[in-house]
């Protein structure tokens, strides 16, 4: 495997590249252009993607762990069974995108525009989604377990077989949302609510 440390690519012009197990710890990818970046089994320790653009890049089983999304565009780019562990995104164009089998622990999404994307059978342990847009999203069989959901929008999202604790369940905003019966009943008893 390649490994990078501490490199310098802020402002670099790199459309279309192909990055095969390749790895970078502490590398500054600002403002640099990786339109259609493709990468397979790469990982991105602590890397900070501030305004790069990442427009239709493609991503199998990379690791973006700990790194740093500001105002990052990534229309039409697409991860695939990828890790965002403890990623932060601020501000960032995320529409449309596709995620697949993406672990998504610990990350950070506060106030991002995630309406109407299917997120099904993904893992948000732990992810604060604080006034996050979920509205009309798939959320079905999702493991939201301890993630912040305060004031995150879920109206008419799908949770059913989601995993949400009671603290989410008190504050997200979840008007209209469909879930399953299992839901139903935490939803009961995270308001204190007794079920017989």
């Amino acid at each position: 495997m390649v490994e990078e440390v501490g490199e310098d690519y802020a402002d670099a012009n790199m459309p279309s590249q192909h990055w095969e197990k390749r790895s970078f710890t502490d590398c500054d990818f600002t403002e640099a252009d990786l339109r259609e970046l493709v990468t397979t089994g790469c990982t991105f320790t602590r890397c900070d993607f501030t305004r790069t653009d990442l427009g239709e890049s493609k991503h199998q089983a990379t690791a973006f762990r700990q790194c740093t999304f500001d105002r990052t565009v990534l229309t039409r780019s697409s991860f695939n069974s990828c890790s965002l562990m403890g990623s932060n995104f601020v501000d960032c164009v995320l529409r449309p995108v596709t995620f697949t089998e993406v672990d998504f622990t610990l990350a950070s999404f506060v106030k991002a525009p995630l309406y109407d994307l299917k997120l099904g059978g993904q893992r948000f342990r732990e992810t604060n989604l604080s006034e996050a847009d979920l509205r009309n999203t798939d959320l079905s069989q999702a493991d939201l377990m301890g993630a912040r959901l305060l004031d995150a929008k879920l109206d008419g999202a799908d949770l059913r077989g989601a995993k949400i604790d009671a603290n989410g369940l008190r504050q997200a905003k979840l008007a209209g949302a469909l879930i399953d019966i299992d839901t139903a009943i935490a939803f009961a008893a995270a308001y204190g609510l007794v079920v017989s």
